[in-house]
């Protein structure tokens, strides 16, 4: 058999070293490493088969179950998903991605009827596996064996899931069970109604399963629940959040208020330390130290409650995501950083914010520049009021959750063109900003400017309503002009 591989692969061009560099024959060139195993063809998202996997057929306990291609330039393990291919459709139409760990439960729901399932090859979940099922589906449905001991160790891994906000959910299968045994037994339709009757939250599966253990320990149970707002706290989502800690605080027993308080100590130390790595990179601007103390900002007034998002306040709270992300970086064409070049352009819209809470941290920031201050993020994760450090820690985690993905660059060649990468795009991120606010601050100073034009016509104070139109057709002039080079259409 080797000698017919060797003998094809030299009519069509291939050296022995090529054989040895994809994995198809051993190191001296003699045999086929594949001898002696059953192949499966592990496929790209083209549908070229990229790699192989082999199972042993042989009962020696020393020989490897499973072996695999090594990696090459065409198959990167922990960027590939067995089955990913044949399934992309199939999770696309039901909206849910089916996990489960071995080549032949893959095949076998397959065979089965089950489609949108992939196997991740007897490895822990990685980035770039997590990337593949997002490209698909939000949802993610992992199937293990009843094995609690095995559960728990792999539930250690799937905290990169919930970064990548994948709604998780988790099977356990009878003991004794795998995928591929458990169809077989009890057929198809019977085994998609039990994934679907027995399918649990990861975060409330993970509190339930380990809560079990500590029953009547409270040093345990505190590690427990240190254990679970470490995995809420990866959930860049703050409603999402909300809505885990709340479920928690009533498995748990204990107070959703610490547990609010403590999950953003964990999201804040993790903002941190990613600022203290971007501070590393070459060229990054300089930041406030992780433990420096409170800046000695003049709070001022009192932060008022916030109310429900309308009308300007989604522009002004882009601005504020500007000023948190981005106020202390330079602008290579301005004299000025972000920070000093947004406030200085809405001065006079620092009163007139429709969010109260935006407004003040717009004030506050304003005055802190006035004062020979910098904007750095330490400046709003370390801020005196609660409310700010809230709303810090809830912009700064969304900005973690969207990226370029590495793939148009690294595996199709396609770096952006136009642009910067999204994090160093901060001065085209500033001018659209400002402008988008400034364009709506406009619309309500037309709509004012309209009320006082009836009221003029009522009174017949006819030089004020002279006046009045000449200020309408000049707001008209701005509202166009901005409205041209942002290319925003505002329906009123």
């Amino acid at each position: 058999m080797w000698d017919l591989l060797l003998q094809r692969a030299r009519v069509a061009g291939h050296s022995l070293d090529l054989l040895k560099k994809v994995g198809l024959c051993n190191a001296e060139g003699t045999r086929d490493f594949f001898r002696g195993r059953v192949m499966f063809a592990i496929h790209n998202l083209s549908g070229k088969v990229a790699a192989f996997a082999g199972r042993t057929m042989s009962a020696d306990k020393n020989i490897p179950k499973y072996i695999n291609s090594p990696e090459t330039e065409i198959y990167v393990k922990n960027k590939t998903l067995y089955g990913a291919f044949q399934a992309k459709k199939a999770i696309r139409k039901q909206d849910e991605c089916i996990l489960v760990e071995g080549y032949m439960d893959v095949i076998s729901l397959h065979q089965a009827g089950i489609e949108n399932v992939v196997a991740s090859s007897g490895t822990s979940l990685t980035d770039g596996q997590l990337q593949l099922i997002k490209r698909n589906t939000a949802n993610l449905k992992i199937l293990y064996d009843g094995d609690p001991a095995g559960v728990k160790a792999a539930l250690r891994g799937l905290d990169l899931a919930l970064e990548q906000d994948l709604n998780v959910k988790i099977v356990l299968l009878p003991e004794g069970e795998d995928p591929d045994s458990f169809v077989q037994k009890i057929g198809s339709e019977a085994f998609a109604d039990f994934i679907t009757r027995e399918a649990k939250d990861f975060i409330l599966f993970k509190t339930r399963l380990l809560l079990k253990e500590t029953e009547g320990d409270p040093i345990r149970k505190s590690g427990l629940i240190k254990d679970i707002l470490g995995s809420i706290a990866r959930i860049p989502d703050p409603i999402k959040r909300g809505v885990y800690l709340k479920e928690c605080a009533a498995l748990l027993e204990a107070s959703e208020q610490v547990l609010h308080e403590e999950t953003n100590k964990l999201i804040l130390a993790a903002l941190r330390k990613k600022s203290d790595r971007d501070a590393r990179q070459p060229g990054a601007a300089s930041d406030m130290p992780a433990d420096a103390p409170p800046p000695d900002v003049p709070v001022g007034e009192p932060v008022p409650e916030t109310k429900l998002q309308r009308g300007d306040e989604f522009q002004e709270r882009d601005i504020i995501r500007l000023l948190m992300l981005f106020g202390n970086q330079k602008l290579p064409e301005e004299q000025a950083t972000v920070a000093e070049l947004v406030l200085a352009d809405i001065e006079d819209s620092l009163g007139s914010f429709d969010n109260p809470l935006y407004g003040h941290i717009a004030r506050q920031c304003h005055a802190h520049l006035l004062a020979g201050g910098e904007l750095t993020q330490a400046f709003f994760l370390e801020n005196p009021q609660k409310e700010v450090r809230d709303l810090a820690i809830d912009i700064l985690s969304e900005s973690t959750q969207w990226h370029y993905s590495a793939n148009w660059e690294e595996m199709k060649d396609l770096p952006l063109q136009n642009q910067l990468m999204p994090e160093f795009n901060f001065t085209a991120d500033a001018y659209k900003s400002l402008s988008l606010f400034k364009l709506r601050k406009i619309v309500k100073i037309m709509d004012m400017n309209k009320d006082r034009i009836r009221h003029a016509e009522q009174s017949g104070e006819w030089e004020e309503l002279q006046r009045l139109h000449k200020v309408h057709l000049k707001l008209q002039e701005v509202f166009k002009e901005i409205s041209r080079r942002t290319g925003t259409i505002i329906l009123r």
